[in-house]
């Protein structure tokens, strides 16, 4: 078949797939992925002929997708905060939600001469690579109870040249790094309730390692671990940065205050739902 023919027919067949308005783009997305083209070859040589491999391989892919198994892991590829990460089932991937955390880190970061800065739970290492691309003068620490996350973690850091510049380290949380000051704590932790595990997406709930998503019943257990541990690991001064979950804003300001924390304050995301949290240790 031509490329063209494949990507009708790979239409087609994903039209029944979790996210059918997706389907022209997912399957242009994978053939492009096979043949290690970008879009505008497709545009050119839509009359090209597939190899028998080739088309093989295209059609694995696209039943994979047709699953219900995220495109990022089937490519091994996701762009987070402008910069390329690999990930696999090991790590979640990474979303534009988190990108207002990375921002907000970068703002207060600026307060801060030589911030030391430290992502708790960094799975694919977005939030830290991203840190130590825009913050050069910032020491960075990344934390994962996963050794298969940390190594996902570190082939990133490698491969936008910032490895040099960040700590990675194994444990739960702020373990690994106990008794070492920080301006500046940042996290996306696990923030989904048990309970809603029925309702994420089939991508999320049987694709993505539920370690990194589930939280408890209330999905506030790592929260209420998390805070009081990072108000005693911050110096005067410093700031706590959260993602939370929707409608969980409310549970988490009052964990911040219940731990000594001030200035707590929400950021919203693109559709105003609040999403990330910031409190500071006075």
């Amino acid at each position: 078949m031509t490329l063209e023919e494949c990507v009708r027919q790979a239409e087609a067949q994903l039209r029944s797939s979790p996210h059918p308005e997706r389907a022209r783009l997912d399957a242009e997305a994978l053939l492009l992925h096979v043949l290690g083209r970008n879009h505008a070859y497709l545009l050119a040589h839509g009359d090209d002929v597939l190899s028998s491999v080739e088309e093989t391989t295209y059609l694995a892919l696209i039943q994979r997708r047709q699953a219900g198994e995220p495109i990022q892991y089937i490519t091994g590829e996701a762009e987070f905060y402008g910069l390329p990460f690999h990930v696999t089932p090991a790590v979640l991937i990474p979303r534009p939600e988190t990108e207002h955390l990375v921002e907000r880190v970068i703002e207060l970061a600026r307060g801060f001469s030589t911030p030391r800065i430290i992502d708790v739970g960094t799975g694919s290492g977005a939030i830290a690579v991203a840190l130590a691309a825009h913050l050069p003068q910032a020491s960075i620490t990344a934390t994962d109870i996963s050794a298969d996350a940390l190594s996902i973690a570190h082939w990133n850091a490698e491969r936008n040249a910032v490895a040099a510049r960040i700590r990675f380290l194994q444990g739960d949380l702020l373990a690994p790094a106990a008794g070492e000051p920080f301006h500046i704590i940042a996290s996306n932790p696990p923030y989904v309730s048990t309970a809603d595990s029925t309702t994420l997406a089939v991508e999320v709930r049987d694709h993505e390692p539920a370690q990194a998503l589930y939280a408890g019943a209330h999905g506030l257990d790592v929260y209420r671990s998390l805070i009081p541990a990072a108000h005693a690991a911050l110096v005067a001064g410093g700031f706590l940065v959260l993602e939370v979950g929707h409608g969980q804003a409310a549970a988490v300001g009052d964990l911040l205050a219940g731990s000594g924390f001030a200035q707590i304050a929400f950021t919203p995301d693109l559709q105003g739902i609040p999403r990330v949290a910031c409190a500071r240790r006075l």
